[in-house]
């Protein structure tokens, strides 16, 4: 903020502002009035747990570019090993909030995956982008795709191990969402293995795995080292599917909340910015790519970011529907039938016993009040639907309005 923008704000007209919530005024001033105001973050340094992923990549922008302090905040990126570390330190008050799987959130909350904690979800930080990679052994058999995987499974008699990286999570999720599409019951067909995303690649390499689902630039890395291929990217399963989320517990929420409306407006116009021109986006793949991050190539992040891909087969397509991070604000807002999806397919696979309460856990969870407060900080368009239509690949329609029977619908469940 600027001594002339502060020798305009007075106290009293900061009061003022933040009292009819900041709502309509210039977004320079709304930010001062988060800053300094009745509205000042009571927290100001906020730790927030990343894994090495390319969708990490608006937490890390807001702290690297400085757009946190505008809102009175500073952003400390936590490298963490992988998602059971991050859920830890979560639930234990180690890390303040996450860059984290929409699913870890929901399963902790439910107490299905780990210690039961409640939990919280201000916004999605990006759409699509991740990718179910097969082993060139298996391509090199013709399993190039789910079809022709179960065809190989059928006649092909051993084990077969898939890897994913939390139980709960949006890559388990795909995975067998996948599989079963064409007829491979992913608990009795395959063995299942959690991974780490940053060791993916590494244990294909050696032998561990046939296949895995993980976000980029893992998918995008095996190919680079011709050791996979891309199956299916996740977005091809379900365009413009939720993917990351900015996660916390209730008690943070309680104990901080300016902080929180604080830091997801950061993270909002950090994501706004990355999506701002090809030019964003390459300084991004350089900043994210070094080893504080992702610590991989400049090269494994910024062709699929672009929406540039290549399958390891030799077919190359730009795809219009690659990972997004904001998209006029699109991206961002916590749907309530996007968290719901998780728990019918929690339910749909057994981690769930009893069918739970869809709507009020989604309501409990998703901070659309935290949202909606941020968003108008930032000039984030806000939906008037708190559910949304969406078609997966195999031709089923989700909108969270019946989610029982939608989870009772598949014909391969546990």
């Amino acid at each position: 903020m600027t001594d002339l923008l502060k020798t305009r704000l007075s106290r009293r007209r900061v009061l003022q502002a933040a009292a009819i919530g900041a709502v309509g005024i210039d977004p320079a001033l709304r930010a001062a009035v988060w800053a300094q105001g009745s509205d000042k973050p009571k927290k100001e340094e906020v730790k927030i747990g990343f894994i090495p992923l390319t969708d990490c990549a608006s937490v890390v922008m807001a702290s690297v570019l400085g757009i946190d302090k505008k809102y009175g905040v500073k952003i400390v990126p936590s490298k963490e090993a992988s998602w059971a570390g991050v859920r830890d330190k979560l639930v234990n008050g180690d890390l303040d909030m996450a860059h984290v799987l929409y699913g870890l959130v929901y399963g902790v909350h439910l107490g299905v995956s780990g210690p039961k904690k409640d939990m919280a979800v201000f916004m999605t930080l990006n759409n699509n982008g991740q990718a179910i990679t097969l082993s060139k052994k298996l391509a090199d058999k013709g399993a190039v795709d789910a079809a022709s995987l179960a065809k190989l499974i059928a006649t092909d008699k051993r084990e077969y191990t898939f890897a994913h990286t939390f139980p709960t999570g949006t890559h388990a999720m795909w995975l067998y969402y996948w599989l079963a599409s064409a007829g491979i019951d992913p608990f009795k067909d395959v063995k299942n293995i959690t991974v780490p995303p940053p060791q993916m690649v590494a244990n294909m390499r050696v032998g561990n795995m046939d296949g895995y689902c993980v976000g980029e630039p893992w998918g995008q890395r095996a190919i680079m080292d011709g050791i996979g291929i891309t199956g299916i990217t996740t977005q091809d399963i379900w365009k413009d599917h939720p993917e990351k989320v900015l996660g916390t517990t209730a008690d943070f929420v309680k104990k901080y909340p300016n902080t929180a409306r604080a830091v997801t407006a950061a993270i909002l116009e950090a994501g706004k910015w990355i999506d701002t021109g090809l030019q964003n986006k390459n300084k991004m793949a350089e900043t994210i790519a070094d080893k504080s991050y992702v610590n991989t190539s400049v090269d494994a992040i910024n062709q699929r970011i672009l929406g540039r891909y290549t399958n390891g087969l030799g077919k190359s397509w730009d795809d219009p529907n690659h990972m997004k991070f904001y998209n006029g604000g699109a991206v961002n807002f916590p749907y309530l039938s996007d968290g719901m999806w998780f728990l019918t397919q929690h339910k749909r696979w057994g981690l769930l016993k009893e069918h739970p309460d869809y709507l009020k856990v989604a309501t409990e969870i998703n901070r659309i009040d935290i949202y909606k407060q941020a968003a108008a900080a930032t000039q984030t368009p806000v939906p008037k639907d708190l559910l949304r239509t969406s078609k997966l690949f195999d031709g089923t329609v989700w909108d969270g309005k019946d989610p029982k029977k939608y989870a009772e619908s598949f014909k391969l469940h546990v």
